[in-house]
């Protein structure tokens, strides 16, 4: 075969993907990094307060850190490009994306995940006019603002106690009898006078002209029109596994995986908040990437090619 094959190809470039590519480029590994962005959900994410090392750090800092230890190794790196399969053929595994293909001894799928979308009326016509999943990324735009944070777990709770800083009146619309965020966020947004927060409430409708001007929500079965010029939709997230369309996925779309991050495929490991392992945290999703570039370098030793 005259194509060009690499010891390991890491899908995504978040905390998971970016230390798997670390360890595996000190291992002296062959290595190709493939990613649509550089940080994944810790781009967005706002203070960062229990990362080691790090009393405090924003989440876009973290990020940077992390592509700057990634870059420091001159690492192949195709950013901007969307896998659309993979497929192992023979001992070998093909991944194609939507600018060429490629193929690896090894693969760790560290894709992360997305946004999940309300899905009611209005919210894909005013998507970045007022409607934003990116508290960290927009969140300035509205100062001075009324807005509503959709959502009532941590990243909902995160993005309020963003929005405290700088907007005007800040609504949390949560589906659920209470707020299933951490203790001491609950506290910091319940202690704040701009905050209100509906529960047993459902978001029905967004509506406006050129930009959103309100959203139609029911509370405890009443319907009501909430006057707001920003949302911010926190309902959760959905892993990124539409390309591994083999791979052995939960009830949730997230990937398999044992204690060595390895899938019910030979030689395809994956790592980070796009497997089934608990708790979705940036330090978990780097210690389970250093674990999955391990375990490829130990497959790369036991195998023939």
């Amino acid at each position: 075969m005259t194509e060009n094959i690499f010891d390991l190809i890491v899908i995504g470039a978040g905390p998971a993907g970016i230390t798997a590519s670390i360890y595996a480029v000190r291992k002296r590994m062959k290595l190709l990094v493939i990613t649509k962005d550089i940080g994944g959900q810790t781009a967005i994410s706002g203070d960062v307060e229990n990362y080691t090392g790090y009393q405090f750090i924003t989440g876009p800092d973290l990020t940077q850190k992390f592509e700057e230890h990634l870059r420091k190794f001159g690492i192949d790196l195709k950013e901007g490009e969307e896998v659309l399969q993979i497929q192992k053929e023979g001992e070998l595994v093909r991944i194609k994306t939507d600018k060429g293909e490629y193929v690896s001894r090894t693969l760790i799928i560290a894709s992360g995940k997305r946004s999940r979308q309300l899905n009611v009326p209005g919210e894909k016509e005013f998507k970045n006019k007022g409607l934003t999943y990116c508290a960290t990324c927009d969140a300035p735009l509205f100062q001075g603002k009324d807005v509503a944070v959709i959502g009532g777990g941590n990243s909902a709770l995160d993005a309020a106690l963003q929005l405290i800083k700088i907007a005007k009146k800040v609504y949390i619309i949560n589906n659920t009898p209470a707020l299933g965020a951490d203790a001491i966020m609950r506290e910091k947004a319940m202690q704040s006078s701009i905050v209100t927060i509906f529960n047993n409430a459902q978001v029905l409708e967004i509506t406006g002209d050129s930009f959103v001007k309100a959203l139609k929500m029911k509370e405890n079965g009443k319907e009501r029109i909430l006057p707001v010029e920003g949302i911010f939709v926190e309902i959760g997230l959905l892993p990124n596994t539409g390309f591994a369309r083999e791979i052995e996925r939960n009830q949730y779309e997230e990937i398999k995986v044992n204690n060595r991050n390895e899938t019910n495929i030979p030689g395809i490991f994956a790592a980070g908040d796009v497997t089934d392992v608990p708790e979705k945290q940036i330090i978990i999703a780097a210690g389970e990437g250093s674990k999955a570039s391990l375990s490829a370098f130990k497959y790369l030793m036991q195998h023939k090619f």
